[in-house]
């Protein structure tokens, strides 16, 4: 009976309600402490939960690893799985973005603008301290006329960019020779995609540990079944993830290589 109260207190928990009652839950434990409506609530949501593990470890017999998916409704209480794996896809994004507009063969002026400068005043993008143009398919301009006294320090942060360039300084005026493309250059612009990629997936490491960490936090409210499955998501989630951004290497490292 217990049981049936809570599939008709909480159907958005419970897509296929019918299929469930016919297999039959198991009841409640007697005497739930909490109120009816919440007591149920946790109940049901362990008795599922510990289900869903019961599965997964049947199904994984004799596998190195099993497939885990839970259901966002059954946990959101302890960590939000859509936030985590919205947080995942943005540092994805974030490394196409970097691909499309600092890995092209054909250097424009945007291509400057990911650089960053360190002055006293601390670290600013090469593009809000001097205005980037292009006079020539071989000649970047970079002119510091608002932020004269940084223009030292922007020359050294393009000539250590990675980027294989080496700029003049006149004045306040950066002229940025562009390489030719070749073979070296196409290398170059490959071990910087490597330099990306590296970095994005430290990004996504911190993501999976900071989830991970808030769902450690719920260790005196849920079972130990219940985080491990959840720990399990979490890092598939991250290994998913890694999986894109190694594609997305091999695909612009051979794009940029030929």
């Amino acid at each position: 009976a217990m049981a049936l109260r809570c599939l008709r207190a909480l159907p958005s928990l419970l897509h296929r309600s019918s299929f469930a009652v016919a297999r039959g839950l198991p009841r409640a434990p007697r005497g739930c402490p909490a109120p009816l409506l919440e007591g149920c609530r946790q109940c049901l949501q362990q008795m599922l939960l510990s289900r869903q593990l019961a599965t997964k470890k049947a199904k994984g017999k004799g596998q190195s690893q099993a497939k885990v998916n839970i259901s966002a409704a059954l946990v959101e209480d302890i960590i939000s799985l859509e936030e985590t794996n919205e947080d995942m896809q943005a540092v994805i994004e974030a490394l196409k973005e970097d691909f499309s507009r600092n890995l092209n063969v054909r250097t424009s002026p945007g291509a400057l603008d990911h650089i960053t400068v360190m002055t006293k005043d601390g670290k600013f993008p090469l593009n809000q301290l001097g205005q980037i143009s292009q006079k020539s398919p071989q000649l970047l301009i970079v002119n510091m006329t608002n932020f004269p006294e940084s223009t030292a320090a922007a020359a050294k942060a393009i000539r250590e960019s990675g980027m294989n360039l080496n700029p003049e300084v006149d004045g306040t005026v950066i002229r940025v020779p562009v390489p030719k493309v070749t073979r070296e250059h196409r290398e170059s612009l490959a071990k910087l995609a490597k330099q990306f990629t590296n970095k994005s997936k430290e990004a996504l490491r911190k993501v999976r540990s900071k989830s991970i960490t808030q769902v450690k936090k719920s260790k005196n409210k849920v079972s130990e079944d219940t985080i491990r499955l959840l720990e399990k998501q979490i890092q598939q989630m991250a290994d998913g993830a890694a999986t894109e951004m190694d594609k997305l290497l091999a695909a612009k490292t051979k794009e940029l290589l030929g």
